[in-house]
This record gives C-alpha cells, structure tokens and sequence, in this order.
C-alpha cells in the first residue's frame, strides 16, 4: 500500500477537515508514492521514536501530535527538532499527523480514554455544528438533466456516500426581456413562459464559491435564478466523551481507579473530596474550557489535563470538581489508533505491519 491509499483510507473515517483550523495534520513529511513497508503509531515525533521505526523497518509514523507546528525556522543537525526532520528524511520515513481530528472522532482519543476509564452509556460532549447551504436553481426542462450531471461531475449534491442527490419539481416561469437583453428564450419586449424545474441539492460550507461558479457556467440563461440558504445541523463528531461509571465512587477511589486505567504516577485534583462520583466527562490533552459545559450536563467531575491554577482555583470556587489527568495521558491512542487501523484497512491491505511504539514521551520526571 502506497501513502497516498493510506491518506485516503484514514480521510474518510477521520476526515482532515474536522482538525481545527489552527491543526496541522495530514502528511508532514515523506512521499505520497512511497509503498508502506510498515507503520508504528505515537503520541510524539521525538528522535527516539524515530531510531525506533528504523529498527523496527517502519517507514512510517502516525503521530497525535504534530512535529511541524509552531513553526520551524532551520534545519541544522544541533538543532532538536531539526535533528528530528533530517533524520526522517534522510531515513526516507513518513510522518502523518492525526491531530484534533482523531480528538473529535466519535471513536477517537476521548472515547479511548473514556474506555479505559470504563465509562458506560458515552455519548460526545461537545458535538460539533456543521455548517452547509440548501442550493435552489430554476432551469428550463431542457437543459435539466444535462445541468445536473455537470454539477455532480465536479463533486457537488454529495451526501456521505450518495451521490447526485438532486430534488426537483415542476412549475412555470415567465419572464419579459427589455433593454439590452440577449435571452436564451424569447423576445426582447414579450413576455415569455416557459416550463421549469426548480433543483435542490446540499453544498459543503467551503463549495459556496465553487457551486456558484458552476450554476452560471451550465446554466444557459444569460441570468440565471438561484438562492443560496444557510443551514446547519449537529454532527455525529465532536469533543469529549461523557458516560457513567458502573457504580458510584468516592474521590478517592476514582482517583484510583484512574491513577491504576491510565498507569499514570499522579494526578491533581480539585473540588469537594466528600463527593460521589458516578457522571465523568473527559477530554484528553488540555480541555479547560469545557468543565462548565460538563457540569451542566450533569459530570459530578471533569477530567482533562494542562489544568491552570486560575482555572482549578475558578472551578473550585464555582463547585466544579476537575482531575488533572497530565497531557501524556493521550499515550492511549497508541494502542487505540493500531486497533482503528487494522480495522480500517480490512479489506485493504490486512498483511500490513502496524505497530505501537514503545518508548514514553512524557517529558516529566515524577519524584
């Protein structure tokens, strides 16, 4: 399998376009033609992870965190992360990026977490709002299916896996040509009638341009009608799993039980250490932001990382309990993202060789 069947394959399941606009995922380095001879899955792209695809003959590594993303200047050999970038081109290893977009992936990062935790009854915290526009275009019975077939051509009335998802109906349209007019139909000074369909189809947000452009280009009155209407709907992908744990637990006890699912050495906590914990909400990595939202949908605890001290200072102010779980708590998707893979690629290529890395990137020293 080459890199970009690879691409391809990952992109429908978890779509690069779901990554915030701020993410750098996809591929980072490499060669859309190279063939895969194995790949190993990571939290980060340190040079040690590197040295081990290398012995291990993985010519490609899937990361969660992006290894090209505040910026990098220069890539001299003392450098770190330019080290990190010469060797894996000069090793001719792939590097993909799997970012916010594997965060918000129902079966993502969160919900790994969320499984460890052994929560019951998940559903996505924060979903997302897709945004999109119902497209309306009037167009004379004659050139109906011609107009059609040229918009879905170019990608356009796509739904998940359904293409050429038009709705039509029928009416009559007139119009009176004056002045200037050179009409496709009719006379200048006479008003004409003419039977049309009026075509509905959905775009994506970022087709609005595309679709206009296409509309006027097939369309063969010299001004044609169209509307275009925003619209938005609740996605099936968002950030963040809520669920319950089997029974209720002290603090105390689902500290420990987190400390013992996560194998994490220590963990923060604040809140009321007298309370029952049976609702958590989780988001991996640095989720303060969301804690209110949790609670108002009933978390007796939010769980995340990178907690701030005005921020567990506000929360406990405000009866929010937060565990600080550490950020190197996402190291979950190592294994988590082998087992999507090989399920993704069922079918595709199952001989291929997916590994996780071994080696810990937390770059704390608990003492």
């Amino acid at each position: 399998m080459k890199i970009n069947q690879l691409l391809n394959i990952i992109n429908t399941h978890v779509p690069l376009n779901t990554a915030e606009s701020w993410d750098n995922v996809g591929l980072l380095i490499g060669d859309n033609d190279s063939e895969i001879t194995g790949i190993l899955t990571g939290l980060d792209c340190t040079e040690e992870v590197v040295d081990e695809a290398i012995s291990k003959k993985c010519n490609t590594i899937i990361c969660h965190h992006p290894l090209i993303f505040k910026g990098v200047k220069q890539i001299v050999e003392q450098d770190g992360y330019g080290a990190i970038i010469r060797k894996l081109i000069e090793h001719q290893i792939n590097l993909i990026a799997l970012h916010t977009n594997l965060d918000v992936y129902p079966s993502g990062v969160n919900a790994m977490l969320a499984n460890h935790l052994k929560l019951q009854q998940q559903r996505i915290l924060n979903p997302e709002t897709i945004h999109y526009y119902k497209v309306h275009v009037f167009i004379p019975q004659t050139h109906l299916e011609t107009f059609k077939n040229n918009l879905s051509q170019h990608g356009l009335a796509q739904e998940g896996e359904y293409e050429y998802c038009f709705f039509e109906s029928s009416g009559t349209g007139q119009f009176k040509p004056v002045g200037n007019a050179q009409p496709y139909l009719g006379d200048v000074g006479k008003i004409e009638h003419v039977e049309e369909y009026k075509v509905e189809f959905m775009i994506n947000k970022h087709q609005r341009q595309t679709a206009q452009q296409l509309v006027e280009k097939y369309h063969p009155y010299e001004t044609p009608v169209y509307d275009f209407i925003k619209m938005e709907k609740t996605a099936d992908y968002g950030l963040g799993m809520i669920g319950e744990l089997e029974e209720s637990m002290s603090v105390q006890e689902f500290v420990d039980h987190a400390k013992d699912a996560l194998k994490m050495p220590s963990v923060r906590f604040v809140g009321d250490n007298k309370q029952q914990i049976k609702k958590v909400a989780i988001i991996g990595g640095s989720g303060i932001g969301f804690e209110y939202q949790a609670a108002q949908q009933g978390a007796d605890i939010f769980v995340t990382g990178d907690i701030k001290h005005h921020d567990a200072l506000d929360a406990k102010i405000a009866g929010v309990n937060l565990l600080d779980i550490n950020h190197y708590s996402e190291y979950v998707m190592k294994q988590g993202l082998k087992d999507l893979l090989y399920l993704w690629l069922d079918g595709e290529d199952s001989s291929l060789n997916i590994i996780e890395s071994e080696l810990n990137t937390d770059p704390f020293e608990y003492m």
